[in-house]
């Protein structure tokens, strides 16, 4: 066959099916911009005489070329099969509890497509009143005032709390991670916005809480006494070792403890003991200076290239509306986002906290698992190309607070409720560095499984930072103080010697098992010239697809061990891998982002910017006995919308479908979708509930 260019050599396009306006508003271009992790970390301990060989590759570039036409020949099917994907005769022919449902095939619809016997319906959409008094969504006359009682735009993370002692009430809370002006406001122009886009922008991000209603035709919402919008300005609590610190102060705030909102909120956890966590995650694009500002000095240079900030225009342009998005008037703004928010949806005056013990990085979110002695320890990823997972272990103990108090009616014991939301301020920060036995040789870049079968090592959990009672800390970073510690984070993971992934997200553990499971949702520069090469965990050059990663963790500890549970991508392609599950018998999948877990064990997985040319998805993984790796397509969202959420329950699933329509040839005035009114309305992020009517999902 006739070789044709390498990815390594051709624009962003194609390599997954995220589109160029979805980056510069979503996470200011990171995927366009140089990566920010430049520190030299190996990677695995045997990983120099695997970069000596493909330095020795890239020397020149006719063995580059032959590098990169054996991934092309993977991504094509060619070569062999490895055993161990083999399907075999004696494969199940019946997908366990909770996943026997039809799956849906990849599409290119405008719609929301569910498996056969299932209902659905739209739960609440982008500009819907959710406060008392907040007008009815009109987009021609979007106001600032009217959005700040209105649900949010694009929503991503979804937590369902039911309400104590109401049958078929719940609390539904949201994340707002990003607005798409292009999308929002008729006439829109880039080049230069208005101070009522500006006012309707900061009121659509952030969160919002809502009460919604089981009925026979989905969930409804419901003005409620908790309902609530947290925004860009909605005063919030800094703890842990960065409050009060030089690092935070600004002339509004001298003190450094009282930050003004939350934005660029991606993905997120429902804790135990009845709180929502929120991960601050591309905050960096919207802190920004005129064309021409002066340059920071060196130090901070270095600390704004490492969180990806510029001293130039941002493309939201909020640096001309508000000081402290400017960088040359409030250089320690930046410094007071990319945290874990908790937010305490039961008492709707209640003041959400910034916990800066667990790091300053960009949070994909933040996930709970609770040990047998009532220890937490919460996972986190750092979402960007060739950064780090992390996790903090409390020292003090989770107090069970559930069942209704008799004082206020509310779901959560109010003392238990204030210790609780304390947990997060005292423990231990790790991150994590991942060895394998396999040897060097056996990753080149392709996919191929190693002669052992699958992808597999251990790891240890290397301590940052100690936090202790009303922010006392100790940095176990060397050279690294504390409080630089809790606000830079990423360098100080840069000198423990992290090993640099890709992209993880989602970081989920299971509730049965207790293993934990990692969303890497995909890297286009692994591989590529001065970037990191391929290891054992992070298999293939230009990884544009993704994979998700399986860690047995010794959870209050510093050992684990891991394996790659799914290499993501066509299932024909020589390069994926499910689990050694019959590759015939699976749906294809690309760009794993956020994942949940089903009652039976099952693990669900939603993506973002699947580059097999179809619509992102919700797909089900089976993790245990002979089905190991089966993966089925639940449902796929609309047309230039990204899967997130999601919510699984036994007779529920819930996903927020976010960015609609948007597509770089399009705008709200040349609109791709108008899911999901029709006819002529606007495409509107929004939930949706999907149900299967007399029955329990997947059973």
């Amino acid at each position: 066959m006739a070789l044709v260019p390498l990815n390594l050599f051709v624009s962003h396009d194609g390599k997954s099916k995220r589109q160029h306006i979805t980056c510069r508003y979503k996470c200011g271009d990171a995927c366009w911009k140089p990566v920010p992790n430049t520190s030299d970390n190996e990677y695995f301990g045997d990983v120099v005489k695997a970069v000596t060989r493909r330095s020795m590759l890239q020397v020149t570039g006719v063995t580059v070329l032959a590098v990169g036409a054996g991934s092309l020949l993977a991504a094509c099917g060619g070569g062999e099969q490895p055993a161990a994907t083999t399907p075999t005769s004696d494969a199940p022919a019946e997908s366990p509890a909770g996943m026997k449902f039809t799956s849906v095939a990849p599409n290119s619809e405008d719609t929301v497509v569910v498996p056969e016997g299932y209902e659905q319906a739209v739960v609440i959409s982008w500009g819907d009143p959710i406060l008392p008094g907040a007008p009815k969504f009109d987009v021609a006359r979007q106001t600032g005032a009217a959005q700040r009682g209105q649900f949010g735009f694009n929503n991503d993370f979804a937590g369902l709390l039911p309400i104590e002692g109401q049958r078929n009430r719940f609390l539904l809370v949201t994340n707002f991670e990003y607005v798409d002006p292009v999308f929002m406001f008729p006439g829109y122009n880039p080049d230069a916005p208005t101070r009522e886009h500006f006012d309707v922008e900061i009121a659509a991000v952030g969160m919002g809480v809502v009460e919604v209603e089981r009925t026979p035709q989905g969930l409804k919402p419901v003005i409620g006494r908790y309902n609530r919008r947290i925004t860009a300005d909605t005063p919030m609590t800094l703890t842990g070792p960065a409050a009060g610190t030089d690092f935070v102060k600004t002339a509004a705030d001298p003190d450094g403890r009282t930050v003004a909102g939350t934005f660029a909120n991606c993905a997120g956890g429902v804790t135990p003991w009845g709180t929502v966590l929120s991960g601050e995650e591309n905050f960096q694009d919207y802190f920004g200076a005129a064309e021409g500002a002066p340059a920071p000095n060196p130090v901070d240079a270095d600390r704004l290239d490492r969180y990806g900030i510029s001293p130039e225009p941002t493309a939201l342009l909020w640096e001309t509306f508000d000081p402290r998005f400017d960088l040359t008037k409030t250089p320690n703004e930046p410094n007071r986002f990319g945290y874990v928010v908790e937010l305490n949806p039961w008492d709707p005056n209640s003041k959400p906290v910034k916990h800066s013990a667990m790091g300053r990085l960009k949070h994909e979110g933040a996930n709970i698992y609770v040990t047998d002695d009532g220890t937490v320890v919460a996972y986190t990823g750092d979402d960007e190309r060739f950064d780090y997972m992390y996790k903090f272990v409390s020292s003090k103990k989770m107090q069970p607070g559930a069942g209704a108090s008799e004082a206020t009616g509310d779901a959560y014991e109010p003392a238990a409720m204030a210790h609780n939301m304390t947990i997060l301020d005292e423990g231990t920060l790790y991150v994590a560095k991942l060895t394998s036995d396999i040897p060097a040789d056996e990753i080149d870049g392709s996919g191929k499984l190693p002669s052992m079968g699958s992808f597999r090592g251990s790891g240890t959990w290397i301590p940052l930072l100690r936090s202790g009672p009303g922010g006392q800390a100790e940095s176990l970073v060397e050279g690294i103080s504390a409080q630089e510690a809790a606000v830079f984070t990423r360098m100080a993971a840069d000198k423990a010697g992290a090993t640099k992934m890709d992209r993880p997200e989602d970081f989920e553990a299971n509730p049965k098992t207790g293993k934990v499971y990692v969303a890497l949702t995909n890297n286009d520069e692994r591989g590529a010239s001065g970037e990191a090469p391929v290891d054992a965990a992070n298999p293939r050059n230009d990884n544009k697809s993704g994979q998700v990663l399986e860690i047995t963790d010794n959870h209050t500890g510093t050992d684990f061990t891991w394996e790659l549970l799914l290499v993501c991508g066509d299932p024909a392609a020589a390069d994926t891998y499910f689990a050694g599950f019959d590759k015939t018998k699976v749906s294809p999948i690309s760009c794993p982002d956020n994942l949940a877990f089903d009652n039976h064990g099952n693990l669900w997985i939603s993506t973002d910017g699947n580059a097999l040319d179809s619509n992102d998805g919700l797909f089900a993984v089976a993790l245990e006995g002979p089905n190991r790796g089966e993966t089925k397509q639940f449902l796929t969202v609309p047309l230039g919308a990204e899967t997130c959420g999601p919510i699984v329950l036994d007779d529920l699933v819930m996903v927020a479908v976010q960015h609609p329509g948007e597509h770089d040839d399009n705008s709200i005035d040349n609109p791709l979708s108008r899911w999901p009114e029709g006819g002529n309305g606007t495409a509107r992020p929004s939930m949706v509930a999907v149900w299967r009517n007399g029955g329990q999902i997947g059973v």
